[in-house]
Order: structure tokens, then sequence, then C-alpha cells
């Protein structure tokens, strides 16, 4: 059975930020149609920003009201609420309102902030409520959240979202029309430009905001499973993956080293539920567990803020820019491919974990290496280096993917370490995964929207000065 337990960790993964990477990768669309424009996207950030006042309740919460929230009926209501508001938005998302004197996207907004308010609450619940299955199903479970990003970028290049081509057009002069031979009209009469021509897309936003509620319904159908698989299931332990491969190994708790109970707030919590004894009658290397020091516990929680800041707020902000400029083939493959490297680097961490900090360390370096290539042509848009080159192009896909991938890894691995801890660990992991995506958002932010630093211009039509 622990091949389907396997299979609805990662479904009930794939629930944690379905609805926003689907309401992301539809704005090419979008944008044409809502009286909001490109301005879109800055109002989006800011409201998912606003959401965060979710898992800040819920934190605060299980600090001072511990029992006071059920973890599954909170899970329960936010995945039906992300359920019933993608439905809705498949046919509100094109009404407008009258806002002092303006059309505005009410029903859009709202929709939108409720979508937020639940994937960004998931951060400090979903893995939570993981704590009560086997260690071996968080790294499944973070394969089914990267699968959240990858499942709506197929569906988006399926659909044929924001695909583009360069065409050129005359201009006649002195409003004189031409013919499709010119007539009488001479060259000298005429102006010669490139315009980006946008492709009809293959289905509706109608469609693909139904699919998004489907998906969302198949994750509460995958956590009411969860939560009530009998406990003669729940104790599976059949490895999936056998490996011969130990990176690290796992160390008893050396005299004079803290535990987690003495952690202050990372303490053990017994969890409730049918599945609160899962980690009885498991293997002893199983239960034998690493332990931190505070300076230890510090640098993880370090790296959860700083790859989060990094992978949500800070990078993505400036995604159009650093690709846009080598063209939109080199946008979108960027795009996908990153997206598909965050679930492999999940499936990585599966057959390969490291626990090691040291190494950890370093992958995020490396990944903030890449991340500091992708910000450097950014900050040279429109024209960064090897543009119009297939160097160019291939450098700075290869950038977005393995910046995604190292630090997916990380995340994965952190994730894990704090699981081997308590239960209220991992609460603060999502409580600082969130701080760290709301930081880097809140920089970006201004940089972007009201200082200008960043330019934009249209790949078909601008010339960079030789």
């Amino acid at each position: 059975m622990a091949l389907l337990i396997h299979f609805l960790a990662c479904l009930f993964g794939t629930g944690s930020w379905m609805a926003i990477n689907g309401v992301w990768v539809e704005l090419p669309l979008l944008v044409n149609r809502l009286p909001e424009g490109w301005y879109l996207p800055s109002y989006l950030i800011i409201l998912i920003q606003l959401a965060n006042v979710g898992p800040l309740f819920v934190a605060l919460m299980h600090k001072w009201k511990p029992r006071l929230l059920g973890e599954a009926s909170v899970i329960c209501v936010l995945v039906s609420m992300g359920t019933v508001a993608c439905f809705l938005l498949a046919f509100l998302w094109d009404r407008t309102t009258v806002v002092a004197g303006s059309q505005r996207s009410a029903a859009f907004f709202a929709l939108t902030f409720v979508l937020s308010l639940v994937d960004c609450t998931s951060s400090v619940t979903f893995l939570p409520f993981m704590m009560r299955l086997h260690p071996q199903y968080v790294p499944t479970f973070f394969v089914g959240e990267g699968l959240s990003g990858l499942i709506p970028a197929l569906f988006a290049l399926a659909q044929g979202s924001g695909i583009s081509r360069c065409l050129n057009v005359t201009i006649p002069q002195n409003n004189t029309v031409a013919n499709a031979t010119l007539g009488n009209v001479t060259v000298a009469d005429v102006d010669f430009h490139t315009k980006t021509q946008y492709f009809p897309a293959n289905f509706s936003s109608l469609v693909f905001f139904l699919i998004l509620s489907a998906m969302m319904f198949s994750c509460l159908v995958a956590f009411v499973s969860l939560n009530r698989l009998p406990k003669a299931w729940d104790l599976s332990t059949q490895n999936l993956c056998a490996s011969d491969v130990t990176l690290t190994s796992v160390q008893k708790i050396p005299a004079g080293r803290r535990g987690p109970a003495e952690l202050g707030d990372v303490t053990n919590r017994p969890a409730d539920g049918p599945m609160a004894s899962s980690a009885k009658g498991v293997d002893s290397a199983d239960l034998e567990k690493v332990t931190h020091s505070r300076a230890e516990f510090a640098f993880v929680y370090s790296l959860v803020a700083w790859v989060n800041a990094l992978t949500n707020g800070i990078l993505p902000s400036v995604q159009s820019y650093s690709c846009l400029p080598y063209g939109n083939v080199a946008y979108h493959l960027a795009a996908t491919l990153s997206s598909v490297a965050n679930p492999l680097a999940c499936t990585v961490a599966t057959f390969l974990p490291s626990r090691s900090l040291p190494t950890l360390g370093t992958l995020a370096l490396t990944g903030t290496a890449f991340g500091a290539y992708i910000m450097a042509m950014a900050a040279m848009s429109p024209c960064p280096l090897l543009q119009r080159s297939e160097w160019g192009d291939a450098v700075v896909v290869a950038s977005w993917v393995l910046f995604t991938g190292t630090l997916s890894y990380v995340k994965v691995m952190t994730g894990v370490i704090l699981r081997s801890h308590s239960h209220s660990a991992l609460v603060w992991y999502g409580a600082v995964e969130q701080l760290g995506s709301l930081l880097g958002a809140v920089v970006m932010f201004p940089l972007v929207s009201v200082y200008s630093l960043f330019r934009s211009a249209d790949f078909c039509s601008f010339q960079c000065p030789a």
C-alpha cells in the first residue's frame, strides 16, 4: 500500500500552489481582456502578499492556542474554498465593475485573493499534516508541490498562452492606402517595420479555470483519503526507491547537544488523528533523529527564508526582463523547463538525500550564483549579453533550470531535516517560507513597478545599439 500512499501524498501536494500558478501562467491571455492591462501582475503581487494574513493567523494560533484550530478541518476548508473559487473564476473572470468612475475587474481580484489565501495558508498546514505520515512520504509531497507549477504550465502551453511571432508590416505614408503590390505607391512612400503578432488560444480561459477546479478537487479527495487511511495502511514503510547510496550518516544524539524539545519554540507536540501512531512499528533507523544546536537551527531557517525569497519573490519578478530580450521561445522554454526542474529535484532528493548542512549551504550558494546571472541579464534588459545568439538563449534557459533545480533540492531537504524533529518545526518552516517570499516580493515590487529600474521592449521591433 506504500505506492498508493505515495500517489495520494503527491496528489495532495499538487494543491499547494496549483491555483495561483494557474492564474500566473494565464496572464498573457487575461491582460488582453481585462481593463487593468499590463498593470495586472503588479496588482496580483499586492493581493498575494495581503493573503499572507492567512499563514500569519495560523502560526499565531499554533503558538498561543495550539488546540483551538483542527489541522484537518482547516485543510479541508482551504481546499474546498480553492475548488469553488476556481470554478467561479471560470465564469466571472472577465466581469467588470465601475469603481471610482473606472472599469475594474472586481470579481477577478476578489476570487484571486481567495486563491492566494488558500495557497499561502497551505504553507503552514499541508506540510505539518505530513508529519502524521512516515518520513519517506515527505519528498513525495514536495514532488507534488513542484507539479503544482508544472501542470498549469503544461496546460498553458497546450492552450498556446502568449505564443507569438514577428511579422513584417508596411505602413504607407501620407495616409495613402496600398494594395498587395503597393499600386502606385513607391518604396520611398512606405515605412517598413516589424511587430509582434499573438496566436489565438487553442481553448478558452473558461476551460482552463475549470481544469484548475478539477485539479483542486482531486487534491481534496487525496487529502480526505490520507486523513482516513486505516491504521494498518499508514504504517506502511515499504521501500519503493531502494538505494545503496548514502550521502550522510544519521548520528545519535551526542552528549551535551540539545534535542528539539529544548529549543524553545521548536518543540515536540503529539499529532492528532488516525495516523498519529505512524511512528510506531517502523524500523529503529527511521526513529533515530539527528539533533542540531541553536546555531544550526538558525542556519536551516535562514536557508529556508533565503531560498524562498529568491524562488518566490525576487527572481519571478524579473523573469520576463531576463528572458524576453532573447525572444518568446527562450521565455517559454525557461518558464516550462524550470517548472520541470522543480519536481525533478524533488525526485532526486528521494533517491539521493543529503542532510549535510555544508552540502546544502554549497547548493544554496550555487543556486544563488545562477540567480545572480539571471538578475544581471534582467538589469541589462532590453540589451543583455549574447542577445540574438543561440548561446545567449541556451545560457539564460539553463540558468533558470539550474537555479530552480538546486534551490528546490535545498527546500526539500530542509523540510526533511525539520520533519525529523517535530510537528512545530514544520509549522515554523511554513511560516518562515512565507516570510521569505514576502520579503522578496516587498523588495522587488518598488524596484520594478515604482522606480522602473528594469526596462522592457518589444523583441521584434527594438534594436539594440551596436
